[in-house]
C-alpha cells in the first residue's frame, strides 16, 4: 500500500495535519478520511499539544468527497449505514479533540471539506478560497453531521443557502456569513493560522483544553441529538432514482434531470 498522503509534523506545542494527493483535486476517498480519522485520534492522548493546524494542498483545500466511490448498487443496508459513518466519525473525532484546532483553506473547498472544516474550532481563508456544498444539488442529503454545526456559524438561512441552494461563495463572504473567522492574502491562510496556533500555545496548555470544553459542551449540545439520523437519511436518498441522477451526471459531466423518484 503507498504511503499516506496525510502527514504530521511538531513544530513545539503546535502540531500541522496536511493532506495533499499532489493532484490539483485533494479528493477525499474513504482511505484519506480514516488517515484523517487516525491522525486526530492520535492526539487523544497527547499532553504536549495546544494547537494543531489541518492544511489542505497549497492550492486547493479539497473538491470533497469522491463520488467514484458513492456507488451502493449490491450493498446490503448494514454495509451502507457503515460505509456513511466513515464521515461523521473523521468530523467528530476532530471536533472532540482538546488542543486549538485551526483549519487553513486555499482554494476549493466542497462538500465534505466543508463539513470537516467546519469541526474545527476556527477556520483562516486565502482570498483565492472557495466554498460550495453540492451534495443536495447531486441528488443527496446533508450528512456527516454536519446542519446544526454550520447553523451554529451562520444561521438557518444562510445555512440554506450555502446547503439547499448550493450556492457558490467566495472568501470575503464566508467571512461575512460566519463560516470563515479570518480571511489573509492569497496563499497566506496557513501563515494566519500559524499566527493564531502560535498565540494559543503561548497560553497555559490546561486552562486553554478546559476553556474550550466549556464552550463546546454549551455550543454543541443538541448537535447529535438533532443531526444523529444522517446516514440513515443518506441511506433513503441513495435508494432514489435522483441519487444516482445526480452521481451519473457529475460523472458524466452534465446537467442533472431530476424526477422525484
Amino acid at each position: 500500500m503507498p504511503a499516506s498522503p496525510v502527514a504530521v509534523e511538531r513544530k513545539g506545542r503546535i502540531c500541522v495535519v496536511r493532506f495533499d494527493l499532489g493532484d490539483g483535486k485533494n479528493a477525499l476517498s474513504r482511505r484519506i478520511l480514516r488517515d484523517l480519522t487516525d491522525a486526530a485520534r492520535a492526539f487523544e492522548d497527547d499532553t504536549e499539544t495546544s494547537a494543531i493546524v489541518l492544511a489542505g494542498a497549497a492550492d486547493v483545500f479539497t473538491l470533497g468527497f469522491d463520488l467514484r466511490e458513492a456507488a451502493s448498487d449490491g450493498i446490503g443496508l448494514a454495509e451502507r449505514r457503515r460505509l456513511q459513518a466513515i464521515g461523521p466519525r473523521l468530523c467528530r473525532a476532530w471536533e472532540t479533540l482538546e488542543p486549538m484546532t485551526f483549519c487553513a483553506i486555499e482554494g476549493w473547498c466542497v462538500g465534505g471539506g466543508v463539513a470537516l472544516a467546519a469541526a474545527l474550532d476556527l477556520r483562516l481563508a486565502g482570498a483565492s478560497a472557495r466554498f460550495y456544498v453540492p451534495e443536495i444539488e447531486r441528488g443527496m442529503n446533508m450528512s456527516w453531521q454536519s446542519v446544526p454545526r454550520l447553523v451554529a456559524l451562520m444561521g438557518p438561512a444562510r445555512t440554506k443557502r450555502l446547503t439547499v441552494m448550493a450556492e457558490r461563495i467566495d472568501a470575503e463572504r464566508a467571512r461575512d456569513w460566519g463560516f470563515v473567522d479570518e480571511v489573509a492574502p492569497a496563499g497566506g491562510a496557513f501563515d494566519a493560522a500559524m499566527a493564531m496556533a502560535e498565540r494559543v500555545a503561548a497560553l497555559p496548555p490546561v486552562q486553554v483544553r478546559m476553556c474550550k470544553e466549556g464552550v463546546n459542551a454549551a455550543s454543541t449540545a443538541l448537535h447529535h441529538a438533532v443531526s444523529f439520523m444522517d446516514r440513515d437519511q443518506y441511506a433513503l436518498a441513495a435508494q432514489s432514482e435522483d441519487y444516482r441522477e445526480g452521481v451519473r451526471a457529475f460523472l458524466e459531466k452534465r446537467k442533472p434531470r431530476y424526477t422525484g423518484r
